[in-house]
Order: structure tokens, then C-alpha cells, then sequence
């Protein structure tokens, strides 16, 4: 059976209904999502509907003795999990022979947390990977059973690397999860050294201080796309910033809106945050020449 909830769960989640039977699916309860907030459900409860699996959306498994009782009559072989969202038990770990396994979204031990991808585009990894994993009751703490690395593109936002993970953890899933019931492969231990963790993103993270380096910047302007989102104000007005690079080039003065070239510029501590593509709140994104052509007030900083 699996466990899941968002976009990076969907292709595992459809790599074990093409190769196994999949007794049910456990995700998160439908939510009000968006400005109208309208009643929205999991991607990966669209799935499980669209290949007509048992589905059962516990608000929290840990005190949902039904849900449980569910799981147990599914029998199943083996849980696997990815992004769930619930942290699980022992009194559901234990349930399969084979225990549950977690496809997640790093090269374990480095960035255990919920937001690993975004982790190692912030902090200039040039690697990352998908881990999978035997649980146990920690976070992202169990025995490695298989791992995949891949370069990250200096280009990779958030999102591009949220997809390149989400195919790479559902090809090495296919090829693990065979030999792992098997017992071809002994799942080993992470360790006991103390590894950086990536913590839950709000909205409010995306707001960006210009007093920090423009390589950092530019970092949270390519990790936090599509969301939370890098923005900044402009005019008592959110402003988005899709797309943009840094030039280290001393100062101009920081937070000072300006252009560089055709391009719209906002100065840091170091240099200057140069936008390629910007979108005024309540507006659709534009290229950054086209909105500095039609700028008024943009570069006074008064």
C-alpha cells in the first residue's frame, strides 16, 4: 500500500500501481485551497481515485484507531511513503512484514526535514538525490536501503528540481523495491552524527533582505520558486521575483531599486540582484526589460 500526498508522490505512486497490486492509499484530508478557498484533494488522491484504489485520509493517523484497523485489513506486504505528511509509529511501522520504506527527496543523512530540495539549493549543493529508506519512529532517520545522486543545474528552481527528483525516486524505486523483498539488499545504518535538517517554509520566508549577499539571493529566488515565492515591495505593492541573477560587484547601495542594462536591479550587500522575469502582484509575469520599460517611479529611492 502507499502513503502520499503532493505533485512529488504522484509518480511513485503510479510506478507501484504499474507493477503491483496496491491494496490502498493513505493521504491527507481534502483542505479549502486557493483565494476562493474552495475544497481541494490531494494529486495524490486524484490518482488513487482515477486507478479506483481504497483511499482512507486520516486526520491524524496517530490517534485514528479506524484508520489503522483499515491499513491492518489491507494486509499489506510492504508501505511505501513518500512526502505523506504524518509523522508514523511503531504501531503502523510494524504492520508489514517488510516495514515501511520512504522515497525522500535527498542523499540522507544530509537534509532529513520536509523541504530538502529547497535545503540544497539554498546552501549550494552541487549533488543531490532521492534516498530510500527502511522507517523507523525518527525523521528521515531509518536505515538506507538505496540511493541515486544527480547534479543540480545552476538553472534548477525549486520546482525543476522537485520534478527531476520526483521521476529519479520512482525509477529507483522499481529497481529497489524487487530485490528488497527479495532480501537482496541490507538496509544500512545512517549514523550517529549530527545532520542538517530543512525545516518547514512559510510564506513570510520569501520576503528577501537585501542586506545578505546577492549570492544568497539569488539562491532564494531559484529555491523558493514556485513557492513559497521570492518578493519584496515595491510602491506598497507585492512584488514577485520569478527570475534573476546576481552580479557581485560592490555596492549600490542596499535596496535600492535600479536598473542594470535593460534589466531592473535591486542592490545588496554585495552586489546587485539583477530580475529577468517579475510579476506585480494581481498581473501575470513579465520579462524584466518589458517591466522596467513601463516602470514609472522604478530607481527612486526616496
Amino acid at each position: 500500500m502507499f502513503m502520499g500526498s503532493p505533485d512529488f508522490s504522484v509518480p511513485i505512486l503510479q510506478t507501484l500501481a504499474d507493477n503491483y497490486t496496491v491494496a490502498g492509499v493513505v493521504t491527507q484530508p481534502d483542505r479549502p485551497s486557493g483565494r476562493g478557498r474552495t475544497i481541494a484533494i490531494s494529486p495524490v488522491k486524484k490518482l488513487a481515485l482515477e486507478l479506483n484504489i481504497p483511499i482512507i485520509q486520516p486526520l491524524n493517523l496517530r490517534t485514528d484507531n479506524k484508520g489503522k484497523e483499515t491499513i491492518q485489513s489491507w494486509k499489506p506486504t510492504v508501505i511505501v511513503v513518500a512526502a505523506f505528511g504524518q509523522i508514523l509509529q511503531n504501531d503502523v511501522l510494524e504492520i508489514p512484514p517488510w516495514g515501511c520504506i520512504n522515497v525522500h527527496a535527498s542523499m540522507l543523512p544530509r537534509w532529513r526535514g520536509v523541504t530538502p530540495i529547497q535545503a540544497a539549493i539554498l546552501n549550494g549543493d552541487e549533488e543531490t538525490g532521492v534516498t530510500i529508506m527502511k522507517m523507523d519512529e525518527g525523521i528521515d532517520t531509518g536505515d538506507i536501503i538505496s540511493q541515486r545522486a544527480i547534479k543540480i543545474d545552476p538553472e534548477d528552481t525549486g520546482g525543476s528540481l522537485h520534478q527531476k527528483l520526483a521521476k529519479l525516486g520512482s525509477d529507483l524505486l522499481v529497481v529497489t523495491l524487487p530485490a528488497y523483498l527479495k532480501g537482496e539488499i541490507q538496509p544500512t545504518p545512517q549514523g550517529k552524527t549530527p545532520t542538517p535538517y530543512a525545516p518547514m517554509l512559510r510564506k513570510s520566508d520569501g520576503l528577501l533582505d537585501f542586506n545578505e549577499s546577492v549570492k544568497i539571493l539569488a539562491r532564494k529566488v531559484r529555491a523558493y520558486y514556485p513557492w513559497p515565492g521570492a518578493y519584496t515591495y515595491w510602491q506598497e505593492k507585492i512584488l514577485k521575483i520569478v527570475k534573476a541573477h546576481g552580479i557581485e560587484s560592490g555596492s549600490h547601495g542596499i535596496g535600492n531599486f535600479t536598473a542594470h542594462g535593460s534589466l531592473p536591479a535591486i542592490g545588496t550587500l554585495d552586489g546587485l540582484l539583477v530580475i529577468d522575469v517579475i510579476q506585480v502582484a494581481g498581473k501575470k509575469p513579465i520579462e524584466g526589460d518589458k517591466f522596467l520599460r513601463g516602470a514609472r517611479g522604478w530607481g527612486e529611492n526616496s
